[in-house]
């Protein structure tokens, strides 16, 4: 196995923190593979720095940063911003590990609620946000700016911190 060649089914190495300045080059690197139009560096270090509603994590396997998370917590509602996770690391359940960590990190911060867009065409993201709890709720008629297909909204009632039960580790971002 090569440095860059992940350990299937190895989870020992996984954790998630708040995501700082210094972190934007890492995630940059996974917005361009996830994303046809991603976001600059500028827009997260304004996420970061300015959005007192901004809330990002990062997910890291061995020390690298191998995924991250971000969401708006806006009074009892959190609506997510981004979710991606390089690809290499893909198909071993760790992108419902990431959001099961920002679910739980908006119940800790008391939201009620959480919503996001997701393409219509992206049946693979719908499944695992309806796995989590999320309904359609309505369209965004060409809500994406690269090819202006539609966005479904979902949204998911989220339970009381308390109501995930021990945790293994704290999240970090309180």
């Amino acid at each position: 196995m090569t440095e860059a060649e992940p350990a299937k089914g190895r989870e020992e190495g996984l954790g998630f923190r708040l995501m700082k300045v210094e972190d934007i080059p890492d995630i940059l690197v996974i917005e361009h593979e996830a994303f046809t139009m991603p976001w600059t560096g500028e827009a997260f270090r304004n996420e970061l720095t300015h959005n007192h509603f901004a809330k990002y994590m990062v997910m890291e396997f061995d020390g690298r940063i191998i995924g991250y998370a971000g969401m708006w917590a806006i009074v009892d509602e959190a609506h997510v911003t981004n979710i991606a996770l390089l690809e290499a690391y893909r198909g071993r359940k760790w992108g419902e590990r990431l959001l099961d960590e920002l679910m739980k990190t908006a119940a800790y911060l008391g939201m009620k609620s959480i919503t996001l867009e997701v393409r219509v065409s992206n049946d693979v993201a719908q499944n695992l946000y309806r796995k989590k709890g999320f309904r359609p709720a309505g369209l965004r008629k060409g809500y994406y700016s690269d090819n202006r297909e539609d966005a479904l909204i979902m949204w998911a009632d989220l339970p009381s911190y308390l109501d995930y039960g021990v945790m293994e580790g704290r999240v970090g971002l309180e």
